[in-house]
């Protein structure tokens, strides 16, 4: 067929082929290699920064581990106060024997005891105990005393002092509702 053309129609006919070639190979090669340029320039400020703030940070790196291990540190001395176990029933167990106990040393009597139930609060678990005694307003006072200086982070609630006989009001029957804190998903620590 190209045989047939003359030989102006065959120049113009392959220089219609060049430019088509040329044209093709601009539109399907080159452009898409000049635009990929100018994402790439665009992006350029962008990762500088992000390349800045990495540096920044691993200069930053002793500062940043420091501080690390100063929050480990001083997480650690507040989890002391914490309940010893990672159950709550077992929580609660101990907790109300660290009450009994602080209350036997107070010379309080304790009238009754009871378990409500746990309250999340975030990453710890309160583990709340109400314990009703009887005792003197100094006992009562010795007693919170014991509490707010033990060596578990015991918070008190909730406190109702009633008067037991009105005629002699020396003696008083008080509820309190104590808390004590556990990590749920931290592994049971041995008692020391």
């Amino acid at each position: 067929m190209i045989g047939n053309l003359s030989r102006r129609e065959r120049t113009i006919v392959g220089l219609a082929l060049v430019v088509g070639v040329l044209l093709g190979g601009w539109m399907l090669v080159v452009e898409p290699i000049l635009e990929h340029n100018r994402s790439a320039a665009e992006l350029v400020p962008a990762r500088e920064q992000v390349l800045l703030q990495k540096r920044e940070l691993i200069a930053r790196r002793a500062a940043i581990t420091a501080e690390l291990n100063a929050t480990t540190a001083r997480f650690d001395k507040l989890a002391e106060g914490f309940l010893t176990s990672a159950t709550p029933a077992v929580a609660a167990s101990e907790l109300q024997n660290l009450v009994k106990d602080m209350a036997a040393q107070a010379k309080t009597e304790v009238r009754s005891e009871r378990i409500l139930p746990p309250v999340d609060r975030g990453e710890l678990l309160e583990i709340p105990v109400e314990i009703a005694v009887s005792c003197e307003i100094r006992q009562l006072v010795d007693l919170l005393a014991r509490l707010e200086s033990g060596a578990k982070l015991l918070p008190v609630q909730d406190l109702k002092i009633r008067v037991v006989n009105l005629s002699q009001p020396k003696d008083l029957l008080t509820t309190l509702t104590i808390s004590g804190f556990i990590l749920p998903n931290a592994p049971a620590k041995a008692k020391t």
